[in-house]
Parts: structure tokens; C-alpha cells; sequence
């Protein structure tokens, strides 16, 4: 199935980030802070003052010294660990820098996925006249894999089990959608009834497991999908 053509770019860029809750702290202990990032609030702050909220904004002002990991899209919900000191932050972004920890990603997306399960390997690049979207590009683009499990079907829509196994910008949201599935309410890549199907990007991060700084166990943190 071939994607549609995409919206245009939006020419204004208005940022409402939700309050209520101000912050979803999961886990605190001496070394980390687990999140459930909502949807619309950014990971980091951006360079405009109208962009200053966000998650590790508020962090900072409870958690003086806290450092971001990684982050998600702003329209992605879902875990983030945050650091509170040097030697975690450097521990965990090992991890992440050399795909050592486990990520699990949820979604709906449009239609009836035809299979139970598969794997998106499609090369992706900054669309530099679209930015910051991204596109499948043969020629420069980094190799990039996603993989897709069923979990439900309901009435035209398609609930996922989705795991990335590379960490490109907007893997999840790109594959989907070139698969001729987007993810429901996602304005850079979903058209028509499939963005109109929700009033939030459908994608959220789940499940989160690493190696803890302290000891070096296995943890593995869950956030409840909200849609």
C-alpha cells in the first residue's frame, strides 16, 4: 500500500503544553527520576521563551541538577529517565548510545494490518525543505529498522506493539506511515480521516528497561498507554 502525499508544513507553530498533571514521577531514588511524559509537552526546552516548558524544566525546578537521557517527540507520551548526577547520566546514555536498553512503544494506527507481525527496514534522512520531518531516502539515507506486532483490531484501526530497533527521528511515526498505516492524530505524517481520528498523536512508550547505575540490575519500568 502506497502513503499518501503529506500536509503541508504549518506555517505558525502554537505551543499549549498541558498542566494538569504538572509532573508524573514514576520512580525516585539517588540516581534517577522516572517519567510519564504527556503528550504536547516537550522533552527539552527550545530556544524561542514561548518554548520554555517542559518536562526537564519542571524537573529542574523540583530536582535541581537533573540531566535529560534522551528524550521523546513532543506529541509522544511515555517514559523518560532522567539523571541526578554525573556518573548516572554517564552510565545510562552508555546504554542508550550503544542500544543497550529495551524500549516498547504502543500505537493505533489507520487501517487492518494484513499480517499478525513484521519489520520495517526502510533508510531514513532529515527532509531538510520539511524540517524537521523526516523521509525514506535510498541515497543518504541511515539504515533504520522498526518492528511490529498485532495486539488488537478495532473496527478499521489497528492497536501495535511497536519496538525500534534502530533510534532515528520519527522512525516509528516515518515507517508506519510508508507501510500505508500512519499513526492516528499524527500531524506531520497522517492525512484525512486518519488524522482526524484522534486529537492526540497515538504513540506512547510504554515499557523502559536498563541497567540501574546502583548494582547494575536489570530495571524495567511500565506507564500505562492512554488511549
Amino acid at each position: 500500500m502506497i502513503a499518501p502525499a503529506l500536509n503541508p508544513m504549518p506555517k505558525s507553530f502554537v505551543y499549549n503544553p498541558p498542566t494538569d498533571p504538572w509532573l508524573t514521577i514514576l520512580h525516585d531514588d539517588q540516581d534517577i527520576i522516572v517519567l510519564d511524559k504527556p503528550s504536547g509537552l516537550l522533552s527539552v526546552p527550545g530556544k524561542d521563551p514561548a518554548l520554555a516548558d517542559s518536562l526537564q524544566t519542571r524537573v529542574l525546578a523540583r530536582f535541581p541538577g537533573a540531566g535529560t537521557i534522551h528524550r521523546l517527540d513532543k506529541d509522544t507520551s511515555g517514559l523518560i529517565v532522567m539523571a541526578k548526577h554525573k556518573a548516572a547520566h554517564g552510565h545510562i546514555g552508555t546504554q542508550f548510545e550503544k542500544r543497550l536498553t529495551a524500549k516498547t512503544y504502543y500505537a493505533r494506527v489507520w487501517g487492518e494490518m494484513d499480517r499478525a507481525e513484521g519489520v520495517v527496514d526502510l533508510p531514513l534522512a532529515t527532509d531538510w525543505e520539511n524540517k524537521p520531518r523526516q523521509r525514506v531516502d535510498y541515497h543518504r539515507g541511515r539504515p533504520s529498522q522498526s518492528r511490529w506486532q498485532v495486539i488488537g483490531i478495532e473496527n478499521g484501526v489497528t492497536r501495535l506493539k511497536l519496538t525500534p530497533i534502530t533510534g532515528r527521528t520519527h522512525q516509528l511515526r516515518v515507517h508506519m506511515c510508508e507501510i500505508g498505516h500512519p499513526i492516528l492524530g499524527d500531524e506531520f505524517y497522517a492525512t484525512g480521516d486518519a488524522l482526524k481520528a484522534a486529537d492526540r498523536l497515538q504513540l506512547h512508550a510504554g515499557e523502559l528497561t536498563f541497567r540501574h547505575p546502583t548494582g547494575g540490575e536489570y530495571v524495567t519500568f511500565v506507564a500505562p498507554v492512554p488511549f
